[in-house]
């Protein structure tokens, strides 16, 4: 079997990167799909994790941002010709390689697909939420593109969602969802967390999603109380150096390409995100022996923490109960133990051998239901 994916690009220490690698491996090293990778503009950057050699890959280099250098009229002709060139090169690609199935991961790319697909099963990828800009405050342009995305998701053949919340609200539009939790890339070298560190690590892009207010804000009153404990940060962002300057007990680190050895010199990871598609840091530094503190947000943590147990999940943004239970946390070594431990058991849910049997059922059911003759 033939499986095509269509991105953006393919360039960033993201999680979707990270999770897109282990699936294209995993679907040519242990299943022996024919996989293909295809990018719209990749441009000179480099593949930030590695790929397995039998994976074919294809870049449009077609730079759809170009569009926003013109206002009015200029941009809708630019942005115009650009969609027509998207169609067709991505129209060759698929004619040539013949994929039994494509997989659409950003929205974006979803109406040209079902132009050019033919009788080829398409499916999308939820790696946002259906209800995302609803939640992050998007102005009314960004609304108005994603309404028109979802239009075309409608057609799709499937969509899979990372949770059972978000997969509740796309079935408001599409009755083909599907669940499938993110494979996760889980510590494998047998060194876990002391959690004897006085330390506490944050993972994240600087957007509006992480909320990185509500962490200064939670930090601010576990500083203190316990101003023996750090803050380590690991992200990007415009607020860097804004963290950095206004709150000496934090300290602020670029994307890491190895996270496991910094999840192993710390005790506690804590997310403070608005919303979460999944929260693929959760069962990451849950591997590690880490017990983790997040808010109740859609929808991720609730499906990962197990409250109590491997770690606190939060009621949504209540900024003192988050520090409360952080403190609890410090207090106690024999707690951090004890659910750093349990966290190692859960996080192996989300192996890549327990995810990708799931994912190749869904491409054998679709690849058999659009070999069946029509009726």
């Amino acid at each position: 079997m033939r499986i095509l994916y269509v991105t953006d690009a393919f360039a960033v220490w993201g999680g979707m990167e990270r999770v897109l690698a282990d699936k294209m491996n995993y679907l040519v090293g242990q299943y022996g799909y024919e996989v293909d990778l295809l990018t719209v503009n990749q441009g000179d950057h480099s593949f930030p994790f590695q790929l397995n050699d039998g994976i074919g890959y294809f870049d449009l280099q077609i730079q759809m941002h170009q569009q926003y250098r013109y206002h009015g009229v200029r941009r809708l002709l630019i942005r115009r010709k650009l969609k027509r060139l998207l169609k067709s090169r991505i129209d060759k690609v698929v004619n040539e390689i013949q994929p039994d199935i494509i997989l659409c991961v950003k929205f974006d790319f979803v109406g040209v697909l079902y132009q050019v697909k033919g009788d080829v099963p398409l499916i999308v990828e939820s790696h946002t939420l259906y209800k995302a800009e609803q939640i992050d405050g998007s102005g009314w342009l960004r609304r108005f593109h994603v309404y028109l995305f979802k239009r075309c998701i409608r057609k799709a053949d499937a969509i899979v969602a990372l949770t059972e919340g978000d997969a509740a609200d796309w079935r408001k539009i599409n009755s083909k969802v599907f669940v499938i939790p993110n494979v996760v890339h889980l510590n494998s070298c047998g060194r876990y967390s002391s959690c004897v560190e006085k330390s506490v690590i944050f993972v994240g892009r600087f957007t509006e999603q992480k909320d990185i207010l509500s962490l200064l804000q939670i930090w601010q009153k576990v500083h203190q109380i316990h101003p023996d404990w750090k803050l380590e940060v690991y992200g990007d962002g415009k607020i860097k150096e804004q963290i950095s300057a206004t709150n000496p007990a934090i300290m602020v680190h670029e994307p890491s390409s190895n996270i496991m050895e910094e999840y192993e010199k710390h005790s506690i990871l804590i997310l403070t995100s608005l919303y979460e598609p999944f929260g693929l840091v959760l069962p990451e530094a849950m591997s590690c022996g880490l017990p983790v503190v997040a808010f109740d947000c859609p929808y991720g943590p609730a499906d990962i923490i197990t409250d109590g147990v491997d770690g606190f999940l939060i009621k949504d943004r209540d900024i003192e109960a988050f520090a409360d239970r952080v403190c609890q946390l410090i207090e106690s070594e024999e707690l951090r133990c004890q659910m750093g431990k349990q966290g190692v058991v859960s996080s192996q849910r989300y192996r890549a051998d327990r995810i990708m049997p799931m994912w190749n059922r869904l491409f054998q059911e679709l690849a058999e239901r659009a070999s069946s003759p029509k009726e």
